[in-house]
């Protein structure tokens, strides 16, 4: 059994349907699982209706309307009869997310996120299983929530590794051609949770994991894993080759080709991890698995923008030792401010932190009485994987820079 794994810009437009079938036409389909994405910016739509639902109830009639407008015009694309079968479907899924926020009395925004943006996924998967059925690829449409379980804690949950199992052993048979979302699962009262963002490829790592998948291809519009962000930067290279160990530590970094998670269930197994253009099929690709290091060798750039720095020195000029880093630990937790790089010294200590929950003004007002602080917003935290001088000074110029870390093989800079 096979993985692949669409992702959003692959799924953004009709074309973007139509080149799946080409991908499938030319790779084969027979004993394939496909696990898709909300289709292009959908992600973002979803959480503009959850936002509105919470803070300004009176647009939300419109934050919908913009779901099913999106959504109409791919179908309106795809299929030639507005009688065709699909077109009740997606205005059925359109009516349980409008349904759900009509009935809800959960305060929890984490809750009502997760049972309303993995819509996008629902809507996505179900539009394009239905045009593969009608261009001649058979193919089984799966409710992935079915699957994957995991615990209650909303857009941050944990997998049931042994339910998840127990639910792939059971439901799914190796030969068929099968369609599924990424990003889902349920917990235990058959709640939709949520993998965390960009949590398709995790989902497929799950998937690949208890098939015991021969490989997992992850379709993406760049020709593989590149040496940086081409958004980014403008000189880039192709990564023919990477070990697990590499691509874990790379994507603990923040290399956002692959998702952080993803690869652990991988390596577990052994199962490599392929990562190609969807734009040219047949193209080399870069491929995750056993080895040493990278091919070739070179110096490869991560960046996470929109990041938080804190420097934080003791009142009275006393240590900062074991209990008061733990108390840190334990607030950076309490207010899930995720931490990409700490620096300490005997009264100092640095953390960079990204505040994806929206929490940080909260925790500022409690460290304040607690220590003396400096805080920086909207920096940038730049790694360097095998890094040259060459390389650090390419960051270094124009760019502030607030805190550098070096080690052996990996240096990073916090910069204005």
């Amino acid at each position: 059994m096979r993985v692949f794994k669409f992702g959003g810009a692959s799924v953004k437009d009709a074309e973007g349907v139509k080149n799946v079938v080409n991908v499938l036409r030319q790779t084969g389909h027979d004993g394939t699982l496909l696990v898709v994405s909300a289709m292009g910016k959908m992600t973002n739509a979803m959480e503009a209706v959850v936002d509105t639902y919470f803070n300004d109830r009176e647009r939300l009639t419109d934050e919908i309307q913009e779901i099913v407008t999106f959504h109409e015009a791919i179908l309106n694309d795809l299929f030639s009869s507005p009688q065709h079968p699909i077109f009740k479907k997606v205005k059925g899924l359109i009516e349980e997310i409008r349904g759900f926020l009509a009935w809800n009395k959960s305060p929890n925004y984490n809750f009502v996120y997760d049972q309303v943006v993995g819509y996008g996924e629902l809507l996505s998967t179900t539009i394009i299983s239905a045009y593969l059925n009608d261009v001649g690829i058979a193919n089984d449409w799966l409710d992935v929530r079915d699957f994957i379980k995991t615990d209650a804690s909303y857009r941050d949950v944990k997998v049931n590794w042994e339910k998840t199992q127990e639910n792939v052993s059971k439901g799914i048979d190796k030969g068929t051609l099968y369609i599924t979302q990424g990003f889902l699962g349920s917990d235990d009262n058959n709640f939709t949770t949520t993998l965390g963002r960009e949590g398709s490829d995790y989902t497929a790592g799950i998937l690949a994991y208890c098939l015991n998948a021969s490989a997992v291809t992850i379709w993406k519009d760049v020709p593989g894993v590149l040496n940086a962000d081409p958004r980014y930067f403008e000189e880039t290279q192709l990564l023919h080759n990477i070990s697990y160990r590499e691509a874990i530590e790379l994507a603990f970094y923040g290399a956002s080709v692959i998702h952080p998670k993803t690869l652990q269930p991988l390596q577990g197994k052994e199962i490599p991890l392929h990562v190609k253009s969807f734009i040219d099929p047949k193209g080399a690709g870069t491929t995750v698995g056993k080895g040493k290091g990278i091919s070739p060798q070179v110096p490869c750039f991560i960046v996470k923008k929109d990041q938080v720095l804190l420097k934080l020195s003791s009142l009275d000029f006393s240590f900062i030792v074991e209990d008061s880093i733990s108390e840190l630990f334990k607030l950076f937790h309490e207010y899930k401010m995720k931490v990409d790089l700490i620096q300490n010294s005997a009264i100092s200590f640095s953390v960079c932190v990204d505040n994806k929950f929206g929490r940080l003004q909260e925790l500022l007002q409690l460290l304040k009485g607690r220590f003396k602080l400096i805080h920086h917003e909207g920096v940038s935290l730049y790694t360097i994987r095998h890094f040259n001088e060459a390389a650090v000074a390419s960051l270094q110029n124009g760019h502030e820079v607030l805190l550098e870390q070096r080690g052996k093989e990996t240096l990073q800079l916090v910069v204005k």
